[in-house]
């Protein structure tokens, strides 16, 4: 392994503003020293010095670095000629640093000719942060000691960022951006560098290295109380530092850790003591949350089902916070995590009580809590503000639930606005971080939620299937931590089972948790695997044994709890479901036979239950039910058939159910009872559905209550003859529609720049009855008088206009002029567009699935997590539109322009581009990496210039007219038929 290192120490300085220094020359001194010695180390000094004795070099302590003096030494470090590239490159600096604040806040490492009185301030970190990114060097290692260097740490400015090539990277700097930094008057060295020197000191780590994130621990101990703030961050792997040369004799053991199960079956990995010693693979992704965490005061973190979000954001991201390793000082944060609940404010509420007090303090302090949520966001920005953390962040996960458990809008509406409100009254201080499933992104933007879905949009990050070497650290290491065997075939079988499946991650770990259960002396493998049924059989006959060994009347009420359990979705995939479990008890379902048959299943992991705390004293602590996760509703074959059978019945026991519990939320106010209609709707299912679907109890003593109140209302109302009055709108509804459309039909025909009111309602009236033209159950003009008639809006007239989640179903919009046009959103499925203008509009989210876009200019458009399924790009210009995360399959692509097309690495396709027709398209220089190309065909192409890094090309056809010319990644790319691979290099 080869190490380079850049020692700066500069003492003199030519500025007579800026005093002489006594300490740089002897830090960086000593720490070339250290890592000759201990590290391996090839050092350079600067400014060097040659002893005459020996011929050895120096840091000169009177000697001057210019700034043209510091950049080749520099660039020699992390730029360098030649092939032989050093595996790791380390800088570090000793002297003065300024800062300017002119505009924008910018740093510098001063130089002994600086002069800033004209602007000349030194090395710019801007520059640095560029040659960073420039540097081919895989481990960076940055320490500057002097004042205003936590401007590094600023990202904006100084950050490499993790673009192109992944890097391991350690900054540490002495002082936050405003600080300046200490010589110790008492010590020869500053203070950073005094505590890096005994951090760095092998002795205290006998026969290991001591590395970035073990150091950083000892900072973090040591220099607490300083007068300054030393920060720092830490990206991916650790990186050995220094460690003693000698190799003493391995103590020999027995002691072996198998007895413990490595995996987590269908759960989570959690932020505890146990679960991240065992979390492996998303160590990548763990650094892009921190780094947006430390930039930001919001996070989105969506992804799907499956994908394991709430694995990487409790087990990654929160416990690496909490360590304090990554982030400086980010252990002295205070955290927060919450799941929303059917009711989220109150969830909220509960977030920030003290586990330690007592129960009468709980509730006490939940009164006080609830009283300033109350208030909204002013309310949470001062139970923010109370905290003595330098920082309060707020976890929000499985936030999708806002919307399949929060029944009430308004509430939802509260809730949310109260979360972005705070955030944007104590930005420095507050830091939110939701994660959500990526399938319910669209009922972000079906209201405006204080603007939730452009923040989303602006924050994200998309948890991505795991590639194959993140999938084999997930199976192999944890294994490797308890000292069990794993056979390799039987990884390979395993990683070629869960391809191309990104919601995979729960079956593969519960598959490898049975796999521990019947390990044999040997470990785990692949015989037993495939006797099991492999990754899709595993769960199914786990859940399907589980249940056959219960009695009829238990597997009876098995049925009933799985279905109670299960959020039928609207538009999505069905979802889990939390559930009290006093409301799983009907007349039945007795409470002894539920308690029974939950304990069964939550031995076999088959549910999870927790507890809800009350208002009052432990009395109130409320057992609730879930299931560990929707692979277990997706994948378990016998729970799928009930809920084929029973979802319409289900449907209605919920309603009625939802209305009990609202009814017990407010008291059982008479307010809430079920009247009329609804009434006798809820009785004739009690009766006919008794036996097979029961409500609950609640329910049953909801719909009692509702029968007593109506006859009450009956004999209150016996001696009144109530006569209807009815006003025919069928006279007049036809003329008052008539001059509607006649108004709004010129205003959007004829729009002016300035004309914006009211046009998203105006168009949405003009096409209400596109969508329905084609029934024919009723006659024309009964027809168009229930929905509406379909106006042609061919070339209407929308350049900029605001349609935020319209809905332009089915529209006749051919010719019209999007142009900059807000469609976020926006539902134009089925949609004639036939050479419309779209460019460079916001279509993030949007419906296009089904439409007919011929001719259409979309150049630049932003098409992510779009819904294009079935719709004709046929000769469209999609030049740089973005395609990250959007819906592919079905879309003809035929002759539509590519050229600088951005598919990223798409989130929700279970095919991404397998099989889609690229034939003819001008794909010229798109981000295609690690696109899934299986079988499309790419005949007379031009994939000039395009990176297709990572993308699987298996079975692809392509002939003499596809233009390869100059592209990138090709060497990265996988499947790449052997006939291309000739082409290239002859062409070459």
């Amino acid at each position: 392994m080869s190490r380079d290192a850049l020692v700066v120490g500069i003492n003199t300085y030519k500025y007579e503003d800026l005093p002489h220094l006594q300490a740089p020359a002897e830090d960086a001194e000593a720490i070339a020293k250290l890592l000759e010695r201990h590290g391996d180390f090839k050092v350079w000094r600067l400014p060097e010095a040659i002893n005459p004795d020996g011929g050895s070099s120096y840091v000169g302590k009177e000697i001057q670095v210019t700034l043209n003096q510091l950049k080749k030494a520099l660039v020699q470090l992390l730029k360098p000629e030649g092939k032989n590239i050093p595996d790791t490159a380390l800088l570090y600096f000793s002297g003065h640093g300024l800062r300017t604040t002119l505009g924008i806040s910018e740093g510098f490492l001063a130089t002994s000719d600086v002069y800033p009185d004209v602007g000349f301030n030194g090395l710019s970190l801007q520059w640095l942060r560029k040659l960073l990114q420039e540097s081919p060097i895989k481990q960076q290692i940055i320490w500057l000691d002097c004042c205003h260097s936590g401007e590094l740490l600023n990202m904006s400015e100084a950050d490499p960022g993790e673009q192109g090539q992944a890097r391991d990277r350690c900054f540490i700097t002495a002082s936050r951006e405003f600080e300046p930094a200490y010589e110790d008057i008492s010590e020869p060295y500053s203070i950073l560098t005094k505590s890096l020197l005994e951090g760095l000191d092998p002795s205290k780590y006998p026969q290991r290295w001591v590395t970035n994130y073990s150091l950083v621990d000892y900072l973090n101990q040591d220099l607490l109380g300083v007068p300054q703030r030393p920060t720092f961050t830490n990206f991916g792997e650790p990186i050995n530092l220094t460690r003693t040369w000698e190799v003493l004799a391995a103590k020999s053991t027995s002691e072996t850790s198998s007895a413990i199960c490595p995996y987590k079956s269908l759960e989570f990995f959690d932020c505890n003591e146990e679960d991240p010693k065992y979390f492996f693979g998303r160590e990548k992704l763990t650094d892009q949350l921190i780094d947006r965490v430390r930039q930001g005061n919001f996070l989105a973190i969506l992804g799907a089902s499956g994908s394991g979000k709430s694995s990487v954001l409790r087990a990654g991201l929160l416990h690496q916070l909490k360590l304090g390793q990554r982030l400086g000082g980010s252990q002295q944060w205070q955290f927060h995590l919450m799941l929303p609940g059917q009711h989220p404010l109150q969830s909220l509420a509960q977030a920030f009580l003290d586990p330690k007090l007592s129960s009468l303090e709980r509730a006490e302090q939940l009164g006080r809590a609830e009283g300033l949520l109350r208030e909204g966001a002013d309310g949470l920005r001062r139970l923010v503000q109370s905290s003595d953390a330098p920082r309060v962040v707020l976890v929000v996960d499985q936030f999708e639930e806002v919307f399949t458990l929060c029944q009430e809008k308004t509430e939802r509406q509260n809730f949310i606005s109260c979360l972005l409100g705070a955030g944007e009254k104590v930005t420095d201080k507050f830091c939110l971080i939701i994660a959500m499933r990526a399938d319910f992104f669209g009922k972000c933007v079906e209201e405006n939620y204080s603007g939730l879905a452009k923040k989303i949009q602006e924050n994200l990050i998309t948890v991505t299937p795991m590639n194959q070497g993140e999938l084999r650290r997930a199976i192999t290491l944890p294994a490797q931590r308890v000292k069990l065997e794993i056979e390799p075939e039987l990884v390979e079988q395993m990683l070629l089972d869960v391809e191309g499946s990104p919601g995979s991650l729960p079956l593969l770990q519960d598959t490898l948790t049975q796999l521990w259960k019947t390990r044999s002396d040997k470990g785990l493998e692949l015989a037993t695997y495939t006797q099991s049924g492999g990754m899709a059989g595993t769960l199914d006959q786990r859940a399907n044994k589980v249940y056959e060994e219960l009695s009829p009347q238990q597997q009876e009420a098995a049925k009933h709890i799985f279905l109670c359990l299960t959020q039928l979705g609207e538009g999505t995939e069905d979802t889990r479901r939390r559930v009290l479990k006093t409301d799983l008890i009907t007349s039945v379902h007795p409470e002894a036979l539920i308690e029974g048959v939950v304990q069964k299943l939550a031995d076999e992991k088959l549910v999870v239950t927790s507890s809800l705390t009350g208002k009052g004293t432990e009395t109130q602590l409320l057992a609730v039910v879930d299931v560990p996760h929707e692979a277990l509703i997706r994948h378990w074959s016998l729970l799928r058939k009930w809920l084929a059978e029973s979802r319409e019945h289900l449907r209605e026991k919920r309603k009625i159910e939802l209305a009990s519990e609202e009814w017990r939320n407010h008291k059982r106010g008479k307010d809430y009872l079920l009247q009329g209609k609804r009434l006798r709707e809820a009785r004739e299912f009690q009766k006919e559905q008794a036996e097979g679907f029961p409500l609950s109890n609640l329910a049953e003593e909801f719909v009692r209550a509702s029968r007593k109140q109506r006859r009450l209302s009956l004999l209150k109302m016996s001696s009144w003859l109530v006569i209807p009055v009815f006003i025919l709108l069928a006279i007049v509804e036809p003329i008052l529609r008539r001059g509607t459309t006649g108004r709004y039909i010129d205003v959007v025909m004829e729009k002016g720049e300035d004309q914006k009111t009211g046009i998203k309602r105006k168009v949405e009236y003009l096409v209400a009855g596109c969508d329905q033209k084609e029934k024919k159950i009723m006659p024309k003009p009964l027809r168009d008088f229930v929905f509406g008639s379909c106006i042609p809006l061919t070339k209407a007239k929308l350049k900029k206009t605001d349609l935020f989640g319209a809905d332009l179903s089915g529209a006749h919009l051919s010719g019209a002029d999007f142009r900059e046009a807000n469609l976020l959103g926006a539902n134009l499925s089925g949609a004639n567009l036939l050479g419309a203008k779209l460019s460079p509009s916001a279509l993030f989210g949007a419906n296009l699935s089904g439409a007919n876009l011929i001719g259409a200019d979309l150049s630049g458009a932003d098409l992510s997590i779009a819904d294009l399924s079935g719709a004709d790009f046929s000769n469209t210009n999609l030049r740089g539109a973005k395609f990250r995360g959007a819906k592919l399959s079905g879309a003809n692509l035929s002759g539509a322009d590519l050229s600088g097309a951005d598919f990223g690495k798409p989130i929700l396709l279970d095919e991404a581009l397998s099989g889609v027709d690229l034939s003819d398209k001008e794909i010229l220089g798109a981000d295609l990496s690690d696109e899934e190309f299986s079988g499309a065909d790419l005949s007379d192409s031009n994939f000039s210039f395009a990176d297709l890094s990572g993308a699987d090309l298996e079975n692809i056809t392509w002939d003499e007219y596809t233009k390869w010319d100059n592209v990138r990644g090709l060497e990265e790319a996988i499947n790449v038929p052997e006939a291309l691979k000739q082409q290239l290099l002859a062409e070459e």
